[in-house]
């Protein structure tokens, strides 16, 4: 039994998992990007087998080769995950002071949010102080182009709009395309955005974006409640409380304003 059991965990394709665990635990564990005989031998592997275990993971993203002597470093899926848990964790931690000062001034529900694959996650909130409120927003995915989160991440470039038609799920969602690119460029302009009845009858949101230092847009805190209480002159009210709170965020995060950078 115990040889039946050897030979299970040394067949052939328990072998090609250990070899390919093997080199991309090196690749990622080194200090610099390592060539392929280096990582052959480190690994006491022929290069023509080393190869072609590599050629596997550099096809599902796990290691990718740079420059003309094809030195091997973390490939994009590894670096897009792990800067992606990192990133979340410290904006979580950073947002929420900007998340208590936007609630304690609006008395409504705020969100911290972030591009996820085909659409909005949710990560930090602070619930409103109303009887009245919007839920739970912690772990419901939404689309894009009827949310002012979303709107926000299309405009600068941290989403993409799905093929197909768009869903239509209120009655001022906006579904043509040539609309919708319209207002992405009102977006790009003011540097906020809106949706009122877009998400959901009844419905107001206003968001801004947090930058990096790159000043890619990777985030945005968000305000949302019923229209009820978020009438046009209340979001108008609100709209410097949650700019002024992102911008300071995303100063945080190393981000400087174009202002800032002249001078």
């Amino acid at each position: 039994m115990e040889q039946e059991f050897q030979a299970a965990r040394t067949g052939p394709g328990t072998q090609a998992v250990e070899r390919a665990a093997d080199l991309l635990v090196r690749v990622l564990e080194s200090e610099e990007p390592l060539a392929l005989g280096d990582l052959a031998a480190a690994a006491e592997l022929p290069k023509s087998t080393a190869s072609r275990v590599v050629s596997a993971l550099e096809r599902h993203g796990l290691v990718s080769q740079e420059g003309s002597r094809g030195r091997l470093r973390p490939g994009p899926a590894i670096l897009r995950y792990a800067h992606r848990g990192i990133v979340e964790r410290s904006l979580v931690e950073l947002a929420r002071e900007p998340l208590d000062a936007v609630a304690q001034a609006s008395g409504e529900t705020v969100n911290l949010a972030v591009p996820g694959p085909g659409a909005v996650e949710h990560i930090a909130q602070v619930d409103s102080r109303h009887f009245l409120g919007t839920g739970q927003w912690l772990g419901r995915r939404v689309d894009f182009h009827c949310t002012a989160v979303g709107k926000l991440f299309l405009a600068f470039g941290a989403a993409e709009l799905p093929a197909g038609p768009l869903r239509k799920l209120a009655p001022n969602t906006i579904c043509d395309r040539v609309r919708l690119e319209a207002e992405l460029e009102r977006v790009r302009r003011d540097d906020y955005a809106t949706a009122v009845d877009e998400l959901e009858p009844g419905l107001a949101a206003l968001a801004a974006p947090i930058r990096d230092s790159a000043g890619q847009t990777i985030a945005a805190l968000s305000i949302t409640g019923p229209t009820l209480r978020l009438p046009p002159q209340r979001l108008a009210e609100l709209r410097t409380v949650v700019i002024r709170e992102a911008r300071a965020l995303s100063s945080r995060l190393g981000h400087r304003e174009q202002g800032d950078q002249a001078a």
